[in-house]
């Protein structure tokens, strides 16, 4: 989709987007300037007296990441994250497509200084954003060669180690190992690993200088955010800007909650967002996450518990599958959420569920996961009691939240006139089924990872009463 932008206050990343839908070089240069090149330990310098961190979601010290990288030894790369795999972020699309030659600015200010072999930028496979930042490369001749690499879209296409796998030529999903980039990223090469937006912010810095840079934002968190609010629009505002402000400049109503940070991020509840600042510790104090400034109302009429039980099971689904948190432990908790929508289960199931595998995942997936569903927990109380008490609150179950749909994607049903309570397809594939009180197998409500396809196949395949069958696929 093509999301809609506003400024709150003076733009900056976003300048001449009020004139221009595209800043091409020439009408860049006339907004931002020629930015002169830095030394690294210039580089190093200014990036710490604003104590610039990175905006896609873990805030580290940019600073500390140039650092990093510079005493590995051999030559490094630079790697721009673009490919956003949230369904509700449009930033990172948004500047490669308004404003790539911001990106490009500060991804090869910070190679120049660290002597770059060269820049790597991966965004979302055939997207707009891919487009104009290819044009964007040929209308200049940058003195580093920059590289793109296209994604398919997906929730971990965005995780650092996956991209780090993509530029590398593998298969892009986590390593499933700690692996630092600063010390063996690209090609095994020290790599300067950072999301599109802190590019931007690098290159704004650079050329207004730290004095002018923090004249906006607040003295601990100075400079501009850009939000994704609804998943429809793209703002930017002055960090310290108050969360309320924002959602009625957006005319966003806060609904039933406010989830703060995309989906590996925490719910408030309306009276948390209506006190809340958009910074990294005015969000944190009201139990909220900054993340990668993904905003998202849930608004009234909706059931709260199906939106979180629609977007857990997404996530379930999206996972590399390579550990048991993610294999098993994901699928466990839409089965607690789902119980406990249906009035059958309880929240202390749902805790057990999101804690078994809470810092054992070989990515921040599953931990991600447990923080989104730990907070509903909280916010939408009073929704679970009801369904607790009567199975259902009455509300539609639709899932109004921004999730990508493939109607293409295999299932698994079951024939209950054949099926008889053998059980045999809940040993072959736990991932997918497990059995209720009476031994009868129930199923996860979700699109079929591509991991477990095989073993779901199979377990078709030995059903004893040909009850277990497979639906739709390529």
């Amino acid at each position: 989709m093509t999301p809609t932008f506003t400024t709150l206050g003076s733009p900056r990343l976003s300048m001449g987007f009020d004139r221009f839908e595209r800043l091409d070089l020439g009408r860049h240069r006339a907004m931002h300037g020629r930015i002169p090149p830095l030394s690294l330990g210039d580089l190093i310098e200014l990036v710490e007296r604003v104590d610039l961190r990175g905006r896609g979601g873990a805030a580290f010290p940019f600073g500390r990441k140039l650092a990093a990288v510079s005493t590995t030894g051999p030559p490094a790369v630079v790697l721009v994250n673009a490919a956003e795999g949230e369904p509700g972020s449009l930033k990172d699309a948004t500047l490669l497509t308004r404003a790539p030659h911001l990106v490009l600015d500060g991804a090869l200010l910070a190679a120049a200084a660290l002597h770059a072999r060269e820049v790597v930028v991966g965004v979302v496979e055939g997207g707009p954003g891919e487009s104009s930042l290819r044009e964007a490369i040929a209308e200049r001749e940058p003195r580093v060669p920059v590289r793109v690499v296209g994604l398919v879209e997906r929730f971990i296409s965005g995780e650092g180690g996956a991209l780090v796998r993509a530029a590398s030529g593998d298969v892009p999903i986590p390593p499933g190992r700690k692996v630092r980039a600063s010390t063996s990223g690209v090609d095994g090469f020290p790599t300067l690993l950072s999301n599109a937006e802190t590019f931007a912010q690098l290159a704004v810095l650079a050329s207004l200088g730290p004095e002018l840079f923090a004249s906006a934002g607040t003295p601990r968190e100075p400079g501009t955010v850009l939000l994704t609010v609804a998943g429809a629009t793209v703002v930017e505002v002055a960090a310290g800007t108050p969360l309320r402000t924002v959602l009625e400049h957006c005319e966003v109503d806060p609904g039933q909650g406010v989830l703060v940070g995309g989906y590996h991020g925490a719910w408030l509840n309306p009276q948390a967002a209506a006190s809340a600042v958009v910074s990294r510790a005015g969000l944190e104090a009201v139990g909220g996450t900054l993340g990668a400034g993904i905003v998202l109302p849930l608004g009234h009429g909706v059931c709260p518990l199906e939106e979180v039980i629609g977007v857990t099971t997404y996530l379930a689904a999206q996972s590399a599958g390579q550990c048991g948190p993610c294999r098993l432990g994901l699928p466990d908790v839409v089965r607690t959420l789902s119980e406990l929508a249906a009035g059958s289960g309880g929240i202390a199931a749902v805790r057990r569920a999101v804690g078994i595998g809470r810092g054992r995942g070989a990515c921040n997936h599953p931990d991600g996961t447990a923080r989104f569903v730990s907070s509903a927990l909280e916010v939408f109380a009073r929704d679970i009691e009801i369904h607790r008490d009567h199975g259902t609150c009455g509300l539609p179950t639709g899932v109004s939240l921004p999730l990508p749909r493939d109607d293409t994607a295999p299932r698994l049903t079951i024939d209950w006139a054949r099926c008889a309570g053998h059980g045999v397809c809940a040993y072959v594939v736990p991932e997918l089924v497990h059995l209720d009180r009476n031994g009868y197998p129930v199923l996860v409500n979700s699109p079929m990872p591509a991991w477990v396809e095989r073993e779901a196949r199979r377990a078709v395949a030995m059903c004893p009463a040909l009850a277990l069958r497979m639906t739709g696929g390529r």
